[in-house]
C-alpha cells in the first residue's frame, strides 16, 4: 500500500511541476517515445491545413486529378486529418465510360488506387475560381455549393496548397468559366497574409508557364513559400503517357500523372518527412523534372519567402509513420526520369491512341479521328488569328516580334491587368474560346498591352481578323476564360 501511495505522490508532484500532459505521456510504452518527444513540436506546428485543386475536366485530363487524389492519400497517411484537407476535382474520371477501371485511379503504372477515400468537397461546376478563394480565405459566406468546408485557420497553423492543371503566361485553367488570373491569386494571399490566420503557407504549383504566376508577383515577407513546376516561358509535362517508358498499362489511352507532381508525390511515398526538408525535396524534384536538361522537361523554380525551405515537409503534410526510418540522404532519393509528354499535347496523344486502337470502321475509331480533327482546327484558327492580329496592329515584320517579347526577370508578365482581361474577353468574343491550348498565347495578349494598343484598336483588329471560328466544342465560348 505504501508503495502504491508513493507512486501516486510521485505522479501528483509530476503533474503540478510540469503539466497533466507530461504525467500521462511518462505512462506510454517506450514504442510511443517518439510521439511524445514531438509533441512539443505539434504543439508549434498548430494545425495543418491543405487545400488540393484539379482544375480541369475531361477524361484526356486523367493525370491532373490522379495527382490530387494522391496527394491526398499522402496527406492522409501523414496523420492530416481529413476534416483540415479541402478538395476540388471535377470527379469525371474515376466512373468516366473511358476509363478501364471503374471506380479505380492511378497515378503510375504500378501503382495503388488513389481515388478510394478521397472525399467530395467541391466537384463539377463547384470546382471554380471563387469557391477557391473563399475556401482560402476561410471564408464560408462566400461559397457557393459543395461542402461547405473552408481553411478555418489560426494564426500558430501551417497551410499547403497545391493545384495541378493547364496554364499559361499569367493563369491557370479551371474547368468551369472565368480561369484564374496571376493578380487575383496573389491578392488573394496577401488578403490571407494579412488577415494573420496562419504561421506559413507552402504551395507547390503544376501548370505550364506556372512561374508567371509568381514572378514579380509575390512579395517577401509573406511568409509564402512557392514552387512551380515550371519557369515563366516554358511547358509543363505529362508523364506514364501512353507509346512512352514507363508507360501505362495497355488499356489506358492516357498520361497517369504529371512529371513534377509525380516527383515529389513518390518522394513522399518513400521518405520520412520528419527528416527532409523543403529544400531538399526541391533538389530533388528540380533534377528530376528537368529530364537532365533534356528536351522533354522544365526547370522547377521557387518564390517568396525562400528561407522556409529549411523547414521540414512533416509540418505541412505529416509522415507516413511506415517510413519512420528511413531517412532522406541525397544518395537514397529517387532519380528515375520517365518519358515525358508536353501538357499542351496530351489531349493529342489520348485522341491519336484511341485511333490507333479502335477496330477499323469503328464508332469508337471514327469518334477519336473526329476529336482529333476538331482540336487540330481549334490549334490552327487561334495561332493563325493571334498572328494575324499582331500584324494588323503593328505590320508583317514587327508583329511576330512584339509577340515574343519575354520580359527581364523579376518583372510580371503584364503592367494592367484589367487590360489583359479585356483583351482576352475581346479575342474570345470575336475569335472563340482560347480554351486550354489557347492559354499560350496570353503572353502575346499581355505584350499588346505593354506595347500601349488601346481596347478599341484591340476591338477593330479582332473583328476584322476574326469573321468566323471553328463551330466545335474547343472554340465554343463556353470554354472560354470569362462567364
Amino acid at each position: 500500500m505504501s508503495r502504491y501511495v508513493i507512486c501516486l505522490l510521485a505522479f501528483s508532484i509530476i503533474a503540478v511541476v510540469h503539466g497533466r500532459e507530461l504525467a500521462d505521456d511518462l505512462l506510454r510504452l517506450p514504442s510511443e517515445k517518439l510521439d511524445f518527444f514531438d509533441a512539443g513540436k505539434d504543439d508549434s506546428v498548430g494545425t495543418r491545413w491543405a487545400v488540393l485543386l484539379a482544375g480541369s475536366n475531361g477524361y484526356w485530363n486523367y493525370r491532373h486529378q490522379a495527382d490530387v487524389c494522391h496527394a491526398y492519400q499522402i496527406l492522409r497517411n501523414g496523420g492530416v486529418k481529413e476534416e483540415n484537407i479541402v478538395v476540388f476535382m471535377y470527379d469525371d474520371i474515376a466512373y468516366n465510360r473511358e476509363n478501364p477501371r471503374q471506380g479505380v485511379i492511378i497515378n503510375s503504372p504500378d501503382g495503388d488506387d488513389v481515388y478510394h477515400g478521397v472525399p467530395k468537397d467541391y466537384t463539377g461546376k463547384d470546382v471554380n475560381v471563387d469557391n477557391f478563394f473563399a475556401v482560402l480565405l476561410g471564408d464560408k459566406s462566400k461559397v457557393k455549393g459543395g461542402s461547405g468546408k473552408v481553411v478555418d485557420s489560426g494564426p500558430n497553423d501551417r497551410i499547403f496548397v497545391y493545384y495541378t492543371d493547364h496554364g499559361g503566361p499569367g493563369v491557370l485553367g479551371m474547368p468551369t468559366n472565368p480561369y484564374m488570373y496571376a493578380n487575383d491569386l496573389n491578392e488573394v494571399l496577401k488578403q490571407k497574409h494579412a488577415s494573420g490566420t496562419y504561421k506559413s503557407l507552402v504551395f507547390y504549383l503544376e501548370a505550364c508557364e506556372a512561374g508567371s504566376i509568381f514572378e514579380g508577383l509575390l512579395p517577401q515577407g509573406l511568409n509564402i513559400y512557392a514552387t512551380t513546376a515550371s519557369g515563366p516561358d516554358e511547358s509543363s509535362w505529362g508523364t506514364y503517357c501512353p507509346g512512352e517508358y514507363p508507360s501505362p498499362p495497355l488499356e489506358y489511352d492516357t498520361c497517369l500523372g504529371d512529371l513534377y507532381s509525380v516527383a515529389w508525390m513518390e518522394d513522399c511515398d518513400v521518405h520520412n518527412l520528419r527528416t527532409e526538408t523543403i529544400r531538399q525535396q526541391y533538389k530533388l524534384v528540380k533534377e528530376r523534372t528537368s529530364s537532365d536538361n533534356s528536351y522533354y522537361g522544365s526547370h522547377v523554380m521557387q518564390y517568396g519567402d525562400i528561407p522556409l525551405s529549411k523547414d521540414n515537409l512533416y509540418l505541412y503534410m505529416g509522415t507516413n509513420p511506415a517510413n519512420e526510418n528511413f531517412t532522406f540522404t541525397e544518395e537514397n532519393s529517387i532519380y528515375k526520369s520517365p518519358k515525358s509528354v508536353n501538357q499542351r499535347d496530351a489531349d493529342l496523344l489520348h485522341f491519336w491512341h484511341k485511333f490507333r486502337k479502335a477496330p477499323e470502321g469503328s464508332e469508337r475509331k471514327m469518334e477519336a479521328q473526329r476529336k482529333f480533327s476538331e482540336a487540330m482546327s481549334h490549334r490552327i484558327h487561334l495561332d493563325t488569328s493571334v498572328q494575324l492580329i499582331a500584324k494588323v496592329l503593328f505590320g508583317l515584320e514587327k508583329g511576330p516580334q512584339v509577340l515574343n517579347t519575354i520580359r527581364s526577370s523579376g518583372t510580371p508578365l503584364v503592367d494592367d491587368w484589367t487590360c489583359l482581361k479585356t483583351f482576352v474577353r475581346t479575342f474570345e468574343t470575336h475569335c472563340g474560346s482560347l480554351s486550354q491550348y489557347g492559354m499560350k498565347h496570353m503572353r502575346s495578349f499581355a505584350n499588346l498591352c505593354n506595347a500601349g494598343i488601346t481596347n478599341q484598336q484591340m476591338l477593330d483588329a479582332s473583328s476584322q481578323v476574326c469573321t468566323t471560328f471553328p463551330s466545335n466544342p474547343w472554340s465554343s465560348l463556353t470554354n472560354g476564360f470569362t462567364a
